[in-house]
């Protein structure tokens, strides 16, 4: 059975997770009410996409 020789010092350990930190999410406004969304996503506020109306919400 494969067992470590030497203790992962802590610098090792830190470079090997350095790459494992949470990305921030992209955000644009919408062109339509000027709230925050998604890109390539339905903003929630006005239920608008590329320009339409794709949902109606009430409000």
């Amino acid at each position: 059975m494969a067992v470590p020789k030497r203790k992962t010092s802590p610098s090792r350990r830190g470079m090997r997770r350095s790459h494992d930190a949470l990305s921030i999410s992209a955000f644009q406004e919408c062109p339509n009410c000027g709230e925050l969304k998604r890109p390539h996503n339905l903003c929630t506020a006005c239920g608008h996409y590329n320009g339409r109306e794709i949902v109606s919400v009430e409000g």
